[in-house]
């Protein structure tokens, strides 16, 4: 037991191999072999290795689950809506898998999406991890150089594609996009056609393109392939200033237990709950949100625009399905706010409990507007991490206030400190935000990056054997954290460091300013 949030924190921190061996059994962590050892090399962020000898697979623990009740539902912006219960969800995935193996698929492979928010990215997602093969997907509204930036990097055997995508009443044709990509990547063999715009065609003049329903190998039984604690399982993308992006790979256990910590311990996630994110397949909370399944919620996917019917049609959504977790983008709230929508007026959402924002600070009027305009009894969570971790450093937690302008704590297990420009470790003061310890969710690497050169390029340099995130950060005294943009971005008009979020909050007050950029110029 412990007194206080604040005790239980630093506890994880110190004893950070038994805390993370306790969120596995209190999540029940489903290994196939068990481990040797929960932490190895514990003090080296880099070089940690988690529960070596364990074997598992991150698609057997999202399908745990049995029966009737909804795993995923499915709403576009027309109010059309499809639901999958889970054995219907366990099905279908055993059916992609097994095509994808007839295809040739292997432990290895990369099967890449270029697909929308829609059930099928889900199932193919599921089917590849449950082969031991890699996943990595794009959203469709990337043009052709995006994709093959990033896919091209990767080279993969299989590429999911849909015909097309609707968004904002529009529908967006993206065949020549595909012919495009499989033009450029040589290793492509095989294509499925995802015919999700109905009113266009499913032709590909592509080397083999097979439509979705062709595809599947149906009456097969569920079977998933044992890998490694730390096999490969996403690929994520994160660009940097210059050059194609980086190619950041996340393995199957350290995905699976950082996202269980943070759904079930930090927002308290359970099978009574309705998860809903607003991304695309191009952004990590579609993995976040796609691994809601371990608890057992059923998960709301939404394509479209977000401002579809005046900005209400997330909220129609959220009504009509019980949503009790709604998570968004600051941006998002910040543009509610500016279209003078007020959800808690319009719609009944007596179920919503939480709401989770992230992709940029939230500012503290953005605060004020959810309380006053959605529902002044429930969890407003500003969480903050990155593609780079596939998860959070600081996020939410049901026991504690909410406080204004602040991310409520930094995460269980994650050594999270500020640093000034010389390494001491300061409280109250702008600074970087840092990681001192390892953690399951670090990297498993960079593709294609042998000697781990680029891989601590990226993240030890500035401070030894430190991860520095990026982020402009400061740490309150009560043990909460703001964030003040991107260290990359902090302008230092006569050594007087500005992080760009403080000049967004101030700009995007003025009712005439719809979109703004902060930059230095010398």
């Amino acid at each position: 037991g412990f007194a206080d949030y604040a005790s239980l924190y630093r506890w994880s921190v110190e004893e950070t191999a038994v805390f993370w061996q306790s969120v596995a059994r209190f999540c029940d962590l489903r290994l196939d072999t068990t481990a040797d050892r929960t932490l190895t090399r514990p003090d080296s962020i880099m070089d940690a290795g988690w529960f070596a000898g364990a074997e598992l697979n991150y698609a057997a623990n999202l399908l745990r689950h049995d029966g009737e009740q909804a795993a995923l539902i499915f709403y576009a912006e027309d109010g059309s809506r499809r639901s999958l219960n889970r054995d219907r969800l366990r099905d279908e995935v055993a059916a992609i898998a097994a095509g994808l193996r007839s295809a040739g698929v292997v432990k290895g492979d990369r099967v890449a999406g270029y697909l929308p928010n829609c059930p099928e990215a889900v199932i193919g997602m599921l089917a590849t991890a449950s082969i031991g093969a890699v996943w990595t997907s794009c959203s469709p509204d990337f043009g052709s150089d995006g994709v093959i930036d990033r896919f091209g990097q990767i080279r993969p055997k299989v590429l999911l594609a849909c015909n097309g995508y609707t968004y904002n009443g529009k529908v967006c044709d993206t065949r020549e996009t595909i012919v495009t990509v499989a033009a450029a990547i040589p290793a492509i063999e095989l294509i499925v056609i995802v015919p999700f715009a109905e009113t266009l065609p499913t032709d590909v003049e592509a080397v083999d393109a097979r439509i979705w329903d062709d595809f599947v190998v149906t009456g097969e039984e569920p079977k998933y392939t044992p890998v490694a604690f730390d096999h490969p399982l996403f690929i994520m993308y994160s660009s940097g200033t210059t050059g194609v992006p980086k190619c950041i790979v996340h393995g199957h256990g350290g995905t699976l237990l950082q996202h269980q910590k943070e759904h079930r311990l930090h927002t308290d996630i359970g099978p009574a709950d309705r998860l809903f994110y607003f991304t695309t397949c191009g952004w990590m909370m579609w993995n976040w949100l796609a691994s809601g399944l371990a608890s057992g919620a059923t998960l709301v996917l939404f394509d479209g625009s977000p401002f579809f019917n005046d900005g209400r049609i997330l909220w129609e959504m959220a009504e009509q399905e019980d949503v009790t977790v709604f998570g968004t983008s600051a941006k998002y709230i910040s543009a509610l706010e500016k279209a003078g929508v007020r959800p808690g007026d319009e719609f009944s959402l007596g179920q919503l409990r939480t709401v989770l924002s992230t992709g940029s600070p939230l500012a503290p009027e953005s605060f004020d507007y959810i309380y006053e305009s959605v529902s002044d009894d429930l969890l407003l969570a500003s969480i903050s991490g990155g593609t780079d971790i596939l998860s959070c450093f600081a996020l939410g937690n049901p026991t504690l206030p909410v406080r204004r302008g602040e991310l409520q704590c930094r995460g269980l297990g994650m050594a999270v400190q500020v640093f000034d420009e010389k390494g001491n470790e300061v409280v109250g003061q702008h600074g970087e935000l840092v990681c001192t310890k390892p953690f399951p969710s670090a990297p498993v690497g960079f593709w294609d990056d042998a000697d781990r050169t680029r891989y601590k390029a990226a993240y030890f340099e500035r401070f030894e054997g430190v991860w520095a995130h990026g982020d402009f950060a400061e740490l309150t005294e009560l043990g909460g954290l703001i964030i003040h943009g991107r260290s990359d971005a902090v302008l230092n008009p006569g050594g007087v460091r500005i992080g760009t979020a403080e000049i967004y909050r101030q700009v995007e007050t003025l009712d005439e300013i719809v979109e703004s950029i902060a930059i230095g110029q010398d």
